[in-house]
């Protein structure tokens, strides 16, 4: 790999330690912010310590893989997370099976560290995680602002399937005008 001062580092993708959670934390306050289009902030004590704890449960759970991209002079400077998420096909098919998708939830690149190939190697390991489980599907979310991050997944064959909307309880139950 070559950073900005061309020098040379090695690439290395691993899993997460507890270690990590500092940086994951500021990956995962880069990303919000990214997506908002906001200026950086700092993280209130709670909030890092409630994003720490999503964390940690990666690390025990065998349904999901948090990563990271590790350059050996730079440091921790990217991520990646994957869970398997499982439902039953209710309205898919006859019977009582469970279906199992794998999903792709966060990714992070520092922006200095972009265009590298680093997100790919990351994206490899991600779908390495699936495929031994026996999942070929993946499915992600991302904003409709991240114009960035849809250039990016549709390059890689991803096709929209469904819309997710969102709103407050309180913006819905004016709309109603009838909820007490």
């Amino acid at each position: 790999m070559t950073t900005k001062d061309t020098q040379i580092e090695k690439l290395t993708i691993r899993p997460a330690r507890k270690a990590d959670f500092p940086i994951l934390v500021d990956f995962l306050a880069k990303l919000a912010l990214h997506v908002a289009d906001s200026p950086p902030l700092t993280l209130r004590e709670e909030e890092r310590k409630h994003l720490q704890d999503n964390l940690a449960d990666a690390l025990v759970n065998d349904d999901k893989l948090l990563i990271v991209a590790e350059l050996s002079k730079s440091g921790v400077v990217g991520m990646g997370y994957i869970h398997i998420l499982r439902s039953q096909g209710l309205w898919e098919q006859d019977g009582d099976q469970e279906l199992q998708t794998a999903v792709i939830d966060d990714t992070w690149v520092e922006p200095a560290f972009r265009q590298q190939g680093i997100f790919g190697a990351i994206l490899c390991k991600l779908i390495s995680f699936a495929e031994d489980r026996g999942l070929q599907d993946l499915i992600l979310e991302y904003a409709a602002s991240n114009k960035e991050a849809k250039a990016t997944w549709t390059r890689l064959g991803f096709e929209t399937t469904g819309v997710r909307a969102a709103a407050s309880t309180a913006t819905v139950k004016k709309k109603l005008a009838k909820c007490p």
